[in-house]
């Protein structure tokens, strides 16, 4: 779909200068050609600007200059994003609720629904207006999902499970599986009942493959505009905060609270019954141990305090070298004592 530039400036709100024209969508510096639209987020690819064919560039007011025709922009790079979702095209191409589909009679669909064959919706379950289900979705009884979600192929929400407005679950993504609860007795390993829900607030994103596990008793949360990653796994009764980073592969466990604006890095590892202050940033393999608190940047396993960390990924490289030279100087002191001795 093709849109003018001074369409595009006045629904985000940014200033055109320069011709205006139609563009087609939105691409690199390098790649774009005159129907599209290119952006300048880092400072580092500055040089572009100079050779880009792009039919407008997305740019702060100090580069507006640099471009033949600019959209200025006081944050180039969430503006990018605001334009993409002007050209992008929705997956999916169905609408309705299939035959194919299976919609228990209890359950309650919203105003514009979209069921994909093969789905389920249970008992009692609640679906919110304009909500899509791809096929293979499965929504257990009693669970409620808020409005304009999105749940992609093979999504899963066990029983009692409740996810807000605006939520997107990527495919494989499951909520509601038991959390890892089992006591070692002279029976054998003995499973512990896990009889609680999982809720996410609204706006909430979970990746691929990810598991948000069901509380042991009363119930696991994530907050509103959190975004999760593939891969993630988030135990037990784990308390999340609202507008949180979780990077692929981190694993959280049971029992753990994280406050507001936190993000995680790839591989982070956090033990259980911790508190994760407000707006704490862990770099990625982090292993945490103990409760941090609010602001802190940290990294490293153990995890330890930024300044900290960045010394120790310097001097890393330099173990195998300095082992050597200590070995060397282990065997120069051995010599000099045996000198000493035989005076």
């Amino acid at each position: 779909m093709a849109r003018l530039l001074s369409e595009i400036a006045g629904l985000l709100g940014l200033e055109l200068r320069g011709e205006d024209r139609m563009v087609e969508g939105v691409n690199t510096l390098e790649a774009a050609g005159p129907a599209e639209v290119s952006f300048l987020a880092n400072p580092k690819y500055t040089h572009l600007l100079a050779a880009t064919r792009a039919g407008a560039v997305i740019v702060a007011a100090e580069h507006a200059d640099s471009v033949p025709c600019a959209l200025i922009s006081v944050n180039p790079y969430f503006d990018f994003g605001r334009t993409l979702a002007l050209f992008a095209k929705q997956q999916g191409s169905l609408s309705g609720v299939s035959d194919m589909a299976f919609v228990h009679p209890e359950a309650e669909l919203g105003e514009g629904c979209t069921v994909y064959p093969f789905a389920f919706i249970g008992p009692r379950a609640r679906i919110g207006a304009g909500t899509v289900l791809f096929p293979g979705c499965y929504v257990g009884e009693d669970c409620r999902v808020g409005a304009g979600c999105l749940l992609y192929p093979n999504a899963v929400l066990m029983a009692g499970t409740e996810i807000g407005n605006g939520c997107i679950l990527h495919a494989g993504a499951v909520l509601g599986a038991d959390g890892f609860g089992f006591a070692r007795t002279e029976f054998g390993i003995q499973k512990i009942p896990q009889v609680g829900t999982v809720r996410l607030g609204n706006d909430v994103e979970v990746g691929a493959n990810t598991a948000i596990d069901r509380s042991v008793l009363g119930v696991t949360t994530v907050g509103d505009g959190t975004k999760i990653d593939n891969l993630v796994q988030i135990g037990h009764n784990v308390e999340m905060g609202r507008n949180c980073l979780i990077v692929s592969q981190v694993g959280i466990s049971g029992s753990t609270k994280v406050g507001d604006d936190v993000t995680m890095a790839g591989q982070v590892g956090v033990a259980g019954h911790l508190s994760i202050g407000n707006g704490v940033t862990l770099g990625p393999k982090s292993g945490v141990a103990k409760s941090i608190p609010d602001g802190e940047t940290m990294g490293g396993a153990p995890a330890v305090d930024k300044s900290t960390y960045m010394r120790t990924l310097t001097v890393m490289p330099k173990l195998p070298d300095m082992y050597k030279r200590i070995g060397k100087l282990e065997k120069e002191l051995e010599e000099l004592k045996k000198l000493a001795a035989k005076e």
